[in-house]
């Protein structure tokens, strides 16, 4: 039996020299930023390594000549899908460090945009499902630029919201918002109910995700869920918000391959539009800002901030020399955890699954190679 080795390209422009994965025209990997080689047997995958790369822009060298205040505007920019948790992630270190009171008004503000980009990131992983199974009315393209125009609406900005502030938020919505909001968050998960029911077997058995990968590569949010291990941080570690945002955890198959991904993503979405609502029914009154001192500097030590970001936990690590930017900076991100765990999950996949396998453990390029 003889092995072949092929490079790989996800998505992109025909390119002679590697082998184009293509997981639909607005999945997030359209841009082809990601590379790799693969090796199959049999027209089955034995051997795979991804090589990102293409994108690196020291983000985290970046930050360190910024304070804390201006590097809001850099933290939004990795996870392009979600760019609402990085602001968020940086905003809760200082804050949990300087010990920052946020006022309960802003804190169910960050929540109810937390749920909403929740929403838009998944959508975008789910593209795949729709395209794969050549149903246009599975397309998630409509609902995903009513929820782009509702966050446009709300910030100023169509992607990258620049909504959080050291202390608070910068804005909060009025009763038309919300009442647009309602009805996307309600397209949503009609649409996602749909997307489960279409996608049903899509994946079954492929690129199984068991406990000990989930250990090995730090695996978390929807992944970690589909292989039956309960990482959420906003149940872990309950606040105000979600505490009252949340119902039950949702109800899907924990086998760990890559139809148990594709229902959890869907169930999510259902889940998140249910928080949007009653985050938006119970949205108190009070200010939006904490009053700060002109300048922000940290004592002297390391600083560390997790949050629940859609693909998984979401962290950034700061090291303070007590001036008013970061002597260092470190970002932990989910695509990199997901994309790690492709040699010992997808080994044994066949090459016409490939893409299968690759959709259902999802990634964003700037989160990726940062």
């Amino acid at each position: 039996m003889t092995e072949h080795s092929r490079r790989f390209c996800i998505g992109g422009l025909d390119d002679p020299d590697h082998q184009i994965i293509d997981l639909g025209p607005t999945h997030p990997a359209t841009a082809g930023l990601l590379r790799g080689t693969f090796t199959e047997r049999d027209a089955t995958v034995v051997e795979i390594d991804a090589q990102p790369g293409a994108l690196h822009r020291g983000a985290e060298m970046i930050f360190t000549a910024r304070d804390f205040r201006q590097a809001l505007s850099l933290a939004n920019r990795h996870d392009w899908q979600a760019p609402f948790f990085g602001e968020l992630a940086l905003a809760r270190l200082v804050e949990d460090g300087l010990g920052i009171q946020v006022p309960a008004r802003a804190v169910w503000v960050r929540a109810l945009l937390a749920e909403h980009f929740r929403i838009l990131s998944h959508l975008g992983h789910l593209s795949f499902v729709g395209w794969r199974l050549g149903d246009p009315d599975l397309a998630t393209d409509p609902v995903r630029e009513e929820l782009r125009r509702r966050t446009g609406e709300l910030t100023g900005n169509r992607v990258h919201p620049m909504a959080v502030r050291i202390g608070g938020v910068a804005c909060a919505p009025d009763a038309a918002w919300a009442r647009a909001e309602s009805a996307t968050a309600a397209s949503a998960a009609a649409l996602a109910g749909r997307l489960r029911e279409a996608a049903g077997s899509l994946g079954a058995g492929v690129a199984v995700v068991d406990r000990a990968a989930v250990d090995a590569h730090g695996l978390a949010g929807p992944v970690a869920r589909a292989s039956g291990v309960p990482t959420d941080l906003r149940r872990s570690r309950p606040e105000g918000p979600w505490t009252d945002a949340l119902g039950a955890p949702p109800t899907a198959p924990t086998d760990g391959d890559a139809a148990a991904r594709f229902a959890w993503l869907c169930a999510e979405v259902a889940e998140s539009a249910a928080a949007v609502e009653r985050l938006l029914a119970g949205l108190p009154d009070g200010p939006l800002t904490a009053h700060l001192p002109k300048v922000l500097k940290l004592p002297e030590g390391d600083f560390t901030a997790t949050v629940e970001a859609p693909l998984g936990r979401a962290g950034v690590e700061v090291t303070s020399r007590g001036e008013k930017t970061p002597w260092r900076l470190r970002l932990r991100t989910p695509s990199f955890a997901n994309v790690s765990a492709w040699p010992q999950v997808v080994p044994g996949t066949r090459v016409a699954d490939l893409p299968v396998a690759l959709a259902s453990l999802p990634w964003v390029a700037g989160d990726l190679d940062k």
